[in-house]
């Protein structure tokens, strides 16, 4: 049920597989984790008949026999929780990094519950499910702002952000580079350029791509607290227009490629147009965490690593 087999599934996929399916399936949930965990607390799988599975609890360990509970939990028709590693009685399963993961399964979902959360993630909102195993049930409930994943007496709460999308401005190889990787991982990525060349490379590697007429932030271009801004101009009399809007937004990381002197050279520039410190105290470059990179996919490589460092330190829930 994926392209990229093993059971890959982000959550919004694992919760749209469910609710476009008719079929008896069972939702798994890690509830509880001691020590290392291959998969974070929250992360969920969903398991269809026939070993069909989308999303990952851990790295191969359990997947086979949390289906075998899967079946049990759909032939009872309750919530159940399952221990394995740490405090486990299966000692036949063994987990490699040592820890415990406590799995609960929820059979046949309430798929409304889960279309309203895949219409909230769609529409770059936060959803917080509810797991209530003293009434049986799951529920999907507001968010605001302050909400963890974890246990709250009988309930388990999961807060699932929306997933990262990723605005690229610029020209040439590296832009194209950095756009592929991040649309190989199935990240939202939009490749805004004014050179036909970039736009049409991008388009092939799957990106939505839309062409610059001038240096400008299109007003319509949507931002949220989830999404990464990436200037890759070697103009860069480009830029200052661009980042003036994107300084103001709400986006969790803004930088551009180019060298140390290149980086004062636009904090100059963006000062000449009345831009103040603590907006450029947002502003990021030379971007990547391989310094001096001359090979646009170590490049690519350097500033992905960089944003998802960024985003796991402000608390992203990945």
């Amino acid at each position: 049920m994926s392209a990229l087999g093993f059971g890959y599934g982000t959550t919004a996929q694992v919760i749209d597989s469910i609710v476009a399916s008719d079929e008896d399936v069972a939702l798994a949930v890690i509830t509880d984790v001691v020590g290392a965990s291959y998969r974070p607390l929250g992360a969920m799988m969903a398991i269809f008949p026939e070993q069909r599975r989308v999303g990952s609890l851990s790295s191969g360990c359990v997947e086979k026999d949390i289906e075998s509970h899967a079946a049990r939990a759909l032939a009872e028709g309750t919530m159940q929780r399952i221990r394995y590693g740490a405090g486990s009685p299966f000692f036949d399963i063994q987990l490699p990094c040592g820890g415990g993961l406590e799995i609960t399964l929820v059979p046949k979902p309430d798929r409304d519950v889960l279309a309203e959360m895949a219409r909230r993630l769609s529409g770059r909102e936060v959803a917080c499910a509810v797991l209530d195993l003293e009434r049986q049930e799951i529920s999907v409930r507001d968010s605001d702002g302050s909400d963890v994943t974890g246990w709250q007496g009988q309930s388990f709460n999961v807060v699932i952000e929306p997933e990262l999308n990723f605005l690229l401005f610029g020209k040439g190889t590296e832009i194209v580079a950095f756009a592929a990787l991040v649309s190989s991982l199935r990240f939202g990525c939009t490749v805004l350029s004014g050179d036909q060349e970039t736009l049409e490379e991008a388009k092939r590697c799957g990106c939505t791509v839309r062409a610059l007429k001038k240096p400008e932030f299109p007003p319509d271009l949507e931002v949220d607290s989830f999404t990464a801004i990436c200037l890759f101009f070697h103009d860069h009399d480009w830029e200052p227009p661009i980042l003036a809007v994107a300084l103001d937004s709400s986006a969790f990381y803004i930088g551009c490629q180019g060298s140390e002197r290149t980086a004062a050279s636009r904090r100059h520039a963006l000062r000449n147009i009345g831009i103040g410190e603590d907006h450029l105290g947002r502003l990021r470059g030379p971007i990547g965490l391989v310094r001096s990179a001359k090979d646009a996919r170590t490049l690519s490589i350097g500033v992905l690593a960089e944003i998802l460092d960024v985003h796991r330190a402000l608390g992203g829930a990945r």
